[in-house]
């Protein structure tokens, strides 16, 4: 049996610097982002986790693909009817993590969330694969179903519904915005003392600070 107590990494790929540091916290994520993008091509760079709190106060997380970013914040696409969009509603918070662990970095988000507007998930639910578009409509998601075969019915329907015409965005799907009130970056270091800068929000600026490892 593989002991994971007694498994060792010393980091030493890079360092965060806060007097080289961007003023914005945009522009250091965007280009963390693009290398992890052109290093890890065997996985998907914009995977990240997001947590959240259940109406009844019990932490959940998963992994979702991020598809968009800006000054605002990052923004996923669910359905509106799964158990992480009932937590979001009942408490508008939550924390995602970019784990890029063979760039030995970490990206920390935390702030309210928000849906994005209508418009802006029609666009980019139109963007999508035709089959990733017939998924939206067939999944029930997370929902307990009687079989895979059960699964594969509800995708037939759905292309039998549509044909070959377009597929317009289920109302019951749609995208969330984690507003970026609390961004850190984290980048490995040797001995477990890592560097570690926060991007803070106060009013319109951000305050960068330093925490300890």
């Amino acid at each position: 049996m593989i002991d994971p107590a007694a498994m060792r990494r010393s980091y030493e790929r890079g360092l965060l610097d806060e007097s080289t540091a961007p003023s914005s916290w945009l522009t250091l994520f965007t280009a963390w982002f693009a290398d992890a993008v052109g290093e890890l091509t065997y996985t998907e760079a914009n995977a990240m986790q997001v947590a959240t709190v259940e109406p009844d106060g019990r932490p959940a997380v998963r992994t979702v693909l991020a598809k968009g970013f800006g000054a605002d914040g990052v923004v996923f696409y669910t359905n509106y009817e799964s158990p992480k969009s009932r937590a979001l509603d009942a408490n508008p918070y939550a924390a995602a993590v970019f784990a890029w662990v063979p760039l030995e970095r970490q990206v920390r988000i935390s702030g309210p969330v928000a849906r994005v507007d209508r418009a802006t998930t029609e666009a980019y639910f139109a963007s999508r694969p035709r089959g990733a578009q017939i998924g939206a409509w067939a999944s029930p998601q997370s929902s307990v179903i009687a079989s895979r075969a059960a699964l594969d019915d509800l995708q037939h329907e759905v292309e039998q519904r549509y044909g070959d015409g377009p597929i317009p965005a289920p109302e019951h799907w749609g995208g969330y915005r984690i507003l970026a009130q609390n961004v850190e970056f984290w980048q490995g270091r040797q001995n477990r003392l890592h560097d570690r800068l926060r991007y803070r929000r106060e009013g319109e600026a951000y305050v960068i600070e330093r925490l300890a490892p």
